[in-house]
């Protein structure tokens, strides 16, 4: 394990998970759902509103809002803002600059808050907003939307590194098991891989169950010291240590690894752990290929070693290498901006030992990563965050 160059986090944690549960569509606003997340925080928590005096906001569908005309709607009076637009990456971000505003004393209790609506017709209109790389070099083309522009990708990648559909099979089936043992998962019936590899094609060699089903809800985590966590008398999880890459590796030609493979050192030293101590594993989850990507990037296996890896590993809450024990967004659904926080919020779940009918057992040190902002030939931003419950 390699020293990190980066100073570690003075006795910062992480509390009070909360989870609005999913809807398919929903007639509430995006700022509904936030607001429900906020109580959700008060209310864990047993403080005020008032104790609240940081506050990170992700969100796709808040329309002119950010996180300031939070602050008006939920009648915060706070010393520390931020909106952080990063799609799948913005739990890992928020977790960092938060962490980083504690230990200065910029604020004392921090509420990180994603969520997003799903209007009938919302979804659509967000990718036609989405970006104007997307825009202009894919939607021309006929290619609207995500899965267009994975397919591409994950073709390359299937055709580099030898991966199969029955692999990447393997990380839905899994992940669908853990879901049936989640009460807030959207999908309720268990997935076979008979029934992967059947699926209708979306965009090949994206089928079906390779995609993630938008949804309303919200997710959402308080970040203090761990003094004040004493003080307020809650279970708290300690930040060990933290990554955030944009745009890495642009030179390649198709995306083939994550910002994760440029700092992996880094996480591990910074947290003074490695590999084989993570208990649980979080990854983001937008499409089965970019989970194997991470088991590559994140240093649990080598650079094209992903498929074996699978097939060698059971990824179950049971296995000897859960992961994704929410279910993930494959089997949870995509709250939009809300689906970076829920790897991060299921982690912190683990490792307090609350996670209920998902609960690995002995969970005491979990990674949760993310992924996001693809424009039309790559992820532009990753990142990693490792926490330990209090007994590691």
């Amino acid at each position: 394990m390699q020293a990190s160059k980066r100073r570690p986090y003075d006795k910062v944690v992480l509390t009070a998970p909360v989870t609005i549960p999913y809807t398919r569509y929903s007639v509430e606003s995006a700022q509904w759902w936030v607001g429900r997340a906020l109580k959700g925080l008060v209310d864990a928590a047993g403080i005020k509103v008032s104790d609240i005096d940081g506050l990170c906001v992700s969100s796709f569908t808040l329309g002119t809002d950010t996180a300031i005309a939070m602050t008006q709607h939920f009648g915060l009076c706070v010393r520390w803002l931020e909106h952080i637009p990063l799609g799948g990456a913005s739990a890992v971000a928020a977790l960092r600059h938060a962490a980083r505003a504690v230990e200065a004393g910029d604020a004392d209790v921090v509420a990180c808050v994603a969520g997003d609506t799903n209007h009938v017709d919302s979804f659509r209109r967000t990718l036609e907003h989405f970006s104007r790389f997307s825009q202009d070099a894919a939607y021309p083309y006929g290619a609207g939307g995500a899965n267009a522009s994975f397919a591409l990708i994950a073709q390359n990648y299937m055709r580099t590194y030898g991966v199969t559909r029955e692999d990447l099979g393997k990380i839905a089936v899994s992940q669908r098991a853990n879901a049936l043992r989640n009460p807030h998962a959207l999908m309720k019936a268990p997935l076979t891989l008979e029934q992967y590899l059947g699926a209708r094609p979306i965009s090949d060699p994206i089928h079906l169950f390779d995609c993630v089903m938008p949804c309303a809800g919200a997710e959402a985590f308080l970040v203090m010291r761990e003094d004040t966590a004493k003080s307020l008398g809650l279970a708290s999880a300690r930040l060990l240590g933290t990554i955030e890459r944009h745009n890495a590796f642009s030179k390649d030609p198709v995306q083939v690894r994550g910002g994760w493979a440029m700092d992996i050192g880094d996480l591990y030293g910074m947290a003074g752990v490695k590999p084989d101590d993570i208990d649980v594993l979080e990854t983001y989850d937008d499409y089965p290929f970019i989970v194997m990507m991470q088991f590559e990037d994140l240093g649990f296996c080598k650079k094209g070693e992903g498929a074996e890896f699978v097939r060698n590993h059971d990824l179950t809450i049971n296995g000897d290498f859960p992961q994704n024990t929410s279910g993930g967004q494959l089997s949870v659904g995509q709250a939009g901006a809300g689906g970076a926080y829920l790897g991060m919020v299921e982690a912190l779940r683990q490792v307090l030992g609350t996670a209920g009918p998902t609960q690995v057992k002995n969970a005491r040190v979990a990674l949760a990563s993310g992924f996001g902002m693809i424009n039309y030939d790559r992820g532009l931003s990753s990142g990693a965050a490792i926490i330990a419950g209090a007994s590691s």
